[in-house]
């Protein structure tokens, strides 16, 4: 985790007192079920629980000591307990193995972080849908293989991303549902040691499912799942990223990043004003897709377990929830305050000297009987002449003096197919596709 690239409440999730305060309240309730059950005595999980009522410092540096000789986390942290609550402490634990306490641990910590990310898409949602509905009908060029193509309006790119990022919050919405699941099945997974109800008591005290085979771990499709969708949110990050970046090209200039007062571009070159939060995102995007490999390599675990996949979750967990939160924020950041100017797109839907038209003098040509190749090849020559010229020459124009065209089309019926409303006739329908 950098600190430049985090945001404190996400941050916080992975902490080492938070760690430990859940391992703890894990522990806690299952020495309370295990009470109730006769297993252990009700006085150990009372204990516990009177001895957090006094709000403790978890000592992490303590902790730290005590691992240092036993190398082994959780028993390092349960030594440190003993040696605050007393006597009753030894019932801890009882029946249980360090994958009941770290793997519940990890998911609960996963979906908190997946709550933060559901609160970040909200928020990225509301500010795409507002800045699409005050450009609805703002006509831009829409491009294919970079190349003009025909006009779509800015608005509509981003009713596109707005859809895009609703299927990612469904998605996350799943893979939060599918990693919060608790397994406190003690060794192998068989509950030799340990009553099934103890784990449907944990389970319910953290608002969590029960795993439903969980061998001596939790089943890591479920963590696998959990970071690709983050993976994808990440690339759809990176789509409106390119996008902005490329509207921001000096010779396109359709939208901007904000640009501060006493804001510098380039410690070279004063005039520079350069898309350097999008360039961001980019990069953001590629760390959080990188933890989604290793989490598919973390699914084929030895026989009911092994830790392979535990150090590579030391660093995924935390470095792809806070990266994805911190990019989802500065995507926000960059759709609220985006400088968009409809001059300019204008200017280049007008800079091909009507080009952008011709599909509609194709399919006209079609109808008025001439085949779809001779259409083609009528258009296309004059659309060549346009082309060579980088728009000086006008397409209309041209069409309107070719002897075989205006055989096959009156100019008014020309003229019309050069109308740009007709393209944004439905810009309502996908709007109530999108936004409902």
């Amino acid at each position: 985790m950098v600190p430049r690239y985090a945001r404190p409440a996400m941050t916080a999730i992975w902490e080492p007192e938070a760690r430990y305060r859940i391992w703890f309240e894990i522990e806690a309730h299952a020495a309370v079920k295990m009470g109730e059950m006769g297993t252990v005595p009700v006085s150990a999980g009372k204990a516990l629980w009177d001895w957090w009522a006094t709000s403790p410092r978890i000592d992490v540096a303590a902790i730290d000591a005590i691992e240092a000789v036993t190398k082994h986390d959780v028993i390092a942290f349960l030594d440190w307990v003993a040696q605050q609550v007393g006597p009753e402490a030894r019932f801890m634990h009882q029946g249980m193995t360090s994958s009941d306490v770290l793997d519940t641990t990890l998911n609960v910590q996963l979906v908190k972080a997946a709550d933060i990310l559901l609160e970040d898409l909200d928020a990225l949602l509301a500010a795409i849908k507002r800045r699409a509905e005050e450009h609805k009908y703002t006509p831009t060029i829409g491009r294919s293989h970079g190349i003009h193509a025909e006009p779509v309006t800015f608005g509509l790119k981003l009713a596109e991303a707005y859809a895009e990022f609703a299927r990612c919050r469904t998605r996350l919405v799943f893979a939060r549902e599918e990693i919060a699941t608790c397994a406190i099945s003690g060794a192998v997974g068989t509950f030799a040691n340990t009553d099934p109800a103890v784990e449907q008591y944990v389970a319910d005290q953290l608002g969590l499912g029960i795993e439903p085979v969980s061998t001596q771990v939790i089943p890591r499709d479920r963590h696998a799942m959990f970071f690709a969708v983050l993976g994808v949110i990440a690339s759809s990050i990176e789509r409106l990223a390119v996008e902005v970046r490329h509207l921001q090209r000096t010779e396109v200039l359709e939208a901007e990043e904000y640009f501060s007062p006493g804001q510098k571009g380039s410690s070279a070159m004063p005039h520079k004003r350069n898309p350097v939060l999008t360039e961001n995102l980019t990069g953001l995007a590629r760390v959080v897709r990188s933890a989604v490999v290793p989490a598919m390599e973390n699914v084929a675990l030895w026989h009911e377990r092994d830790i392979s996949h535990s150090s590579v979750e030391r660093f995924i967990g935390p470095d792809a929830t806070i990266t994805l939160d911190f990019a989802l924020a500065r995507l926000t950041g960059v759709i609220d305050k985006l400088l968009i100017y409809p001059a300019r797109m204008q200017k280049n839907l007008d800079r091909m000297g009507g080009l952008v038209h011709s599909q509609r003098v194709l399919l006209a040509l079609t109808q008025a009987g001439l085949t779809r190749d001779e259409s083609y090849r009528l258009v296309q020559r004059n659309a060549m002449k346009v082309w060579e010229s980088d728009g000086q020459l006008s397409l209309l124009e041209l069409l309107k003096a070719d002897p075989e065209v205006a055989a096959a089309l009156p100019a008014e019926v020309i003229e019309d197919k050069f109308n740009l409303d007709y393209h944004f006739k439905h810009v309502d329908t996908i709007f109530a596709r999108v936004f409902g």
